[in-house]
C-alpha cells in the first residue's frame, strides 16, 4: 500500500484565536504549491482511492486543488486523526483501516505530519527525522513489517523543474536553417 502524506499549502500568518485560525484559507502562493504538486503526481500517473484531509480550512482546500489535478472524482474526506494536536496511534488506524487500499492521501499540519510520518519510518525510533515544508508531498510506501519514505518533494522544486522542463520544450533542438 502507498501512503502519499502532504502538508497544506501556505496560508499566510497564524491567527491567535484558534476557532479564526481553523478558518485561515490558502493564501495566493498556497493555492499555487497544491496545483503544482498535484500536477506532479498528475505527471507521475498517481492514483489514490482514497483522500482524507483534516477538517481545517487549508487543509481541505489543498486536498481539494490536488484531488483536481489528479482526477479524483470521489469524496474527500475530513477526520479528526490529522487535525493539529492528533494522536499518532488515531492515524495508524485510519491507515490500517485501507489496508485494503492501493494508495491513500493524507493532507494535514506541521508538526504532527512530521511526527506521524518521522515515527512510521524510524519504526517509531525518532519523532523527527523527516520536515514535511508546506505544500510539500512524501510517497511512502507500507509494507507488513515496515514504512520506507520512497520520495518526497516540494513545491518549490516542482515549480523549478516545470519551469525547466517548459523552457527546454520552448527550445528547439533542431539548427535553424534560413530558407531563401
Amino acid at each position: 500500500m502507498i501512503v502519499y502524506f502532504m502538508r497544506h499549502g501556505f496560508a499566510g500568518t497564524k491567527r491567535l484565536n484558534p476557532a479564526q485560525d481553523d478558518k485561515r484559507p490558502l493564501a495566493q502562493e498556497g493555492i499555487e504549491q497544491c496545483r503544482y504538486v498535484g500536477r506532479l503526481l498528475n505527471a507521475l500517473d498517481v492514483h489514490v482511492d482514497r483522500i482524507y484531509s483534516s477538517p481545517l480550512k487549508r487543509a481541505t482546500q489543498t486536498a481539494y486543488f490536488v484531488a483536481n489535478e489528479i482526477d479524483f472524482e470521489q469524496k474527500i474526506e475530513t477526520v479528526a486523526a490529522l487535525k493539529p494536536g492528533a494522536d499518532y496511534e488515531r492515524l495508524r488506524q485510519l491507515i490500517n483501516q485501507n489496508r485494503a487500499a492501493e494508495a491513500i492521501l493524507l493532507v494535514g499540519h506541521s508538526p504532527n505530519m512530521n511526527r506521524f510520518l518521522s515515527l512510521l519510518v524510524t519504526e517509531g525510533l525518532s519523532q523527527k527525522a523527516v520536515d514535511l515544508k508546506k505544500g510539500c508531498v512524501a510517497r511512502v510506501e507500507m509494507g507488513a513489517k515496515r514504512a520506507v519514505l520512497q520520495w518526497m518533494v516540494t513545491p518549490r522544486l516542482v515549480k523549478t523543474s516545470f519551469a525547466a522542463a517548459y523552457a527546454s520544450a520552448q527550445e528547439s533542438s533542431r539548427p535553424k536553417i534560413s530558407k531563401k
